[in-house]
């Protein structure tokens, strides 16, 4: 039954999510099928192969005992309520054996499938636009999986490429759970809008970020957003959502957003973030609400004359499909079945660590029955489509795939004593912060976490180091050390499109519904650098280089 239900789920997203966009890229679409079929299996065989390969390995040998210095690549993403919370990156202490049991290290120039993903998905859509919108699936596959070749052939490493799987299943089920599921809720907002009726609303998506997630609050409010402004709708107003909705407001609870998950379930006490990120989150909300109030007001004065002085409002908020409300709940929810947290959880044993799979079936029986049963006038009121949930599906194949090289690099200098000697609460920040906006920003602030508490003898597998690295009195300079990985990994998690899992999420739906919105670069060098940037060194200066 379990495997018969797994089949159908999977064959749900598979029709919907994967498969057709690769039968587009294709003249003869059963060819097209087929290779796309051909491809994702070839992925799962390479897997396996890896997986089972390894357990040979360990048998011959007599088994393998696994310690905290051995919990490896076991990625996690989210981008929104951490999913990826249930499987840590751990990358401290790379001793011989654990060398030799996980084969060799990925060399420096192992990143370039990754950059060279970076490098199209920001210039496909303004140099070779119907190329890259006709391809860009098969060119996300084909690198992804160059590099798990890479991976598992030359370097003999299958445990990399196997948490890199289960970290995309993990982050794809919840992505798309909370996407379908946010689809057949349909909120209209019927008044005018004004400069501070879009910021309250943006505030409002902020303080909901942290009860829900930031993957949760874009996925439930950006539509509303949207129609609140139809008449004069424009890019700064998806990017400045992107900034306070989508990242910086997910800064007070872990269950706000990826990162700070993973540090709860590492040993981080719960209430930590609200207590020490509550100033930085207030400072940084204010000032991109008066940056946005400016941009808005300057938009607003230049659009009135176009508007309809027989426009009347009611000023009501009336909701379609509120039954939806109920899948959204049972997704998020459903965050909390981590078999490493709640011993009775089912869960894949591998290589010492444990994978849900539990909770990925229910996200995607969420999925499946949201969409089902939703509301088709909320449906339709919404512009509901599938090709914003595809276009992240693939996008993050890549990335995902071609990222591990990166991410082992980064973990293995941040370990490292010559790594060590750099770490301060200053340099946590921008690294994290740098690293974030362009990697994943859950791995790598386990990373740098890793790393702050090696540098003082600390380790990431104990609860109670960590709890006392978050309390304060035991190692030195730890609240504050913490304090600058937690905010930079959620603040720069904004800085690209990439950085965070809701921020491409959004850009695909508004130019779904024709938003036409900036490049990758455009997005960096035009709101990113003039407005982020600043406001991120602002903050740096005022909670940490002054104290």
């Amino acid at each position: 039954m379990v495997v018969f239900s797994a089949f159908t789920l999977s064959s749900f997203f598979l029709k919907n999510v994967l498969t057709v966009p690769i039968a587009k890229s294709f003249k003869k679409g059963k060819k097209s099928i087929l290779v796309s079929k051909i491809v994702f299996l070839v992925v799962l065989i390479i897997s396996s192969f890896g997986h089972f390969s390894h357990a040979e390995t360990n048998r011959q040998q007599g088994g393998h005992k696994v310690g905290a210095d051995d919990t490896g690549l076991a990625m996690v993403k989210n981008s929104s309520i951490a999913i990826e919370g249930q499987v840590s990156l751990e990358q401290n202490h790379h001793s011989e054996e654990v060398q030799e049991e996980h084969g060799q290290h990925a060399a420096v120039w192992s990143v370039i499938p990754f950059v060279l993903l970076l490098l199209m998905i920001a210039t496909g859509p303004l140099f070779y636009e119907h190329f890259w919108h006709k391809n860009y699936p098969v060119v996300a596959v084909a690198l992804a999986t160059l590099v798990v070749f890479y991976y598992i052939i030359l370097l003999q490493n299958a445990h990399a490429p196997v948490h890199a799987l289960a970290e995309y299943v993990q982050f794809i089920a919840l992505l798309a759970s909370l996407y379908i599921a946010s689809g057949g809720i349909m909120i209209n907002v019927d008044r005018k809008a004004t400069p501070a009726a879009n910021v309250i609303l943006l505030i409002i998506g902020a303080v909901i970020s942290n009860l829900i997630g930031t993957t949760g609050a874009s996925m439930l409010l950006i539509r509303p957003f949207i129609r609140l402004n139809r008449d004069k709708i424009k890019a700064y107003h998806i990017v400045f959502f992107v900034f306070i909705v989508s990242n910086i407001g997910g800064s007070l609870t872990p269950i706000g957003d990826p990162p700070l998950f993973l540090g709860f379930l590492k040993g981080i006490p719960f209430f930590w973030t609200l207590t020490h990120n509550i100033l930085p989150w207030i400072f940084a909300l204010a000032l991109l609400s008066f940056v946005f109030y400016l941009f808005d007001r300057k938009n607003n004065r230049e659009s009135q004359s176009s508007d309809d002085p027989t426009n009347t409002y009611s000023g009501k908020i009336s909701i379609t499909g509120a039954k939806n409300f109920l899948w959204l709940a049972i997704v998020i929810g459903s965050v909390f079945l981590d078999p490493n947290v709640i011993e009775w959880v089912p869960a894949i044993h591998y290589d010492g660590q444990k994978f849900s799979f539990v909770r990925e079936m229910i996200m995607l029986s969420v999925a499946f029955l949201s969409y089902k049963f939703a509301s088709n006038k909320a449906i339709q009121g919404n512009e509901f489509s599938f090709e914003p949930i595809r276009e992240v599906a693939f996008i993050f194949i890549g990335i995902f795939g071609t990222m591990m090289p990166a991410l082992e690099l980064v973990g293995n200098f941040a370990a490292s004593p010559e790594g060590a000697k750099l770490i301060n609460h200053n340099t946590l920040y921008w690294g994290t912060g740098i690293l974030s906006g362009f990697l994943d920003n859950a791995p790598t602030y386990i990373n740098f976490l890793t790393a702050a508490l090696a540098s003082q003898g600390g380790e990431i597998g104990q609860i109670a180091q960590v709890t006392q690295f978050a309390e304060g009195g035991v190692f030195e300079n730890s609240v504050i050390n913490l304090k600058a990985i937690s905010i930079a990994a959620v603040f720069f998690g904004a800085f690209t499109y990439i950085g965070n899992g809701p921020n491409f999420m959004v850009k695909s739906i508004a130019e779904q519904i024709g938003i036409r919105m900036p490049s990758f670069f455009g997005y960096i060098i035009r709101y990113s650098l003039v407005i982020l940037m600043p406001l991120l060194f602002l903050v740096w200066l005022v909670f940490f280089a002054l104290q």
